[in-house]
């Protein structure tokens, strides 16, 4: 009876276990990269924000002094000054008013727009589509004397609902062009699902498909704030009696001449700024959610 001998396996150089790399090791290297470029980028971002704000509670010695310590008391006297010496007040208000109104419209009218673009087809669509991106490349210098002039055969020049006006017909161009694409990518089987149910084309619009676009809206909604937030040239020439936010600082600024209340003029810019933050910190879940939502499609 032979047997067989049964030979344990030997370790050879070629089957030792080789040390494997970290699949993450660039991926680590590449998060702290950014995270540093994030800090930075948020130090130059704040910055200057934090020294303007406490800078608007020194007076314009203590300004000029040393404009990185902080103030000896608190002045709040320089915002009273900025409220109601310089006319910011009432532009503030004023302006208030204008892109308020402008905005709603504009959100309206946008939407509404892109809406009928985007999910009917008809005559003239492509066409109607490609005159309003067309707006968007008009520069609005080029279209003051017209707007000027036809303003003033109306009656409407140098008030605030011909600035309104005016703010909506170039707000307008680019509201369509951002939320074309998110109307487009609405899912149609909850459009006919609405239709099946009952609910006729104005309810399915405004209760179905704008809340499901809510993220684009509120992306929108930033960037036309912060447009017709910041507009001299348009409220300069058609309003001159320095009624908006923008015309009063530029007053304020050149008036000032050699004898600058800088703890005043800090506190307009604060004023100025103010609001911008608020809408911005109460839409920014919505324009996070609009990135992924868009980053998801």
């Amino acid at each position: 009876m032979t047997q067989t001998a049964v030979t344990e396996p030997t370790d050879t150089p070629n089957s030792a276990p080789r040390p494997r790399r970290r699949s993450n090791d660039r991926s680590i290297g590449f998060d702290v990269v950014a995270h540093i470029i994030l800090i930075l980028w948020s130090l130059l971002v704040v910055l200057p924000l934090l020294w303007v704000f406490v800078s608007s509670f020194k007076t314009t010695k203590e300004a000029l002094g040393n404009p990185l310590t902080w103030p000896h008391s608190l002045h709040w006297q320089n915002y009273a000054t900025a409220w109601n010496d310089s006319g910011v007040g009432p532009a503030f208000i004023n302006t208030i008013i204008v892109v308020g109104f402008s905005l709603v419209i504009v959100m309206v009218l946008g939407a509404m727009c892109s809406y009928v673009l985007a999910r009917f087809k008809f005559f003239g669509n492509r066409a109607i589509y490609y005159l309003m991106l067309a707006g968007l490349t008009f520069p609005i210098f080029l279209a003051i004397v017209p707007l000027f002039s036809i303003l003033k055969n109306v009656g409407l020049l140098n008030t605030l609902t011909g600035l309104i006006i005016t703010y909506v017909a170039f707000a307008l161009p680019f509201t369509v062009f951002f939320l074309h694409a998110f109307f487009k990518r609405l899912p149609f089987d909850v459009y006919e699902a609405a239709q099946v149910d009952g609910a006729g084309e104005w309810r399915t619009f405004f209760q179905v498909m704008l809340p499901m676009a809510r993220p684009g809206l509120a992306s929108v909604a930033i960037f036309n704030f912060l447009g017709l937030w910041n507009q001299f040239l348009l409220p300069t020439v058609l309003k001159p009696d320095n009624s908006v936010l923008t015309q009063a600082m530029a007053q304020f600024q050149s008036q000032a001449g050699y004898a600058v209340n800088f703890g005043a003029l800090f506190a307009a810019v604060v004023i100025t700024v103010a609001p911008v933050l608020v809408v911005y910190i109460i839409f920014q879940r919505q324009l996070r959610g609009s990135v992924v939502a868009g980053a998801v499609k």
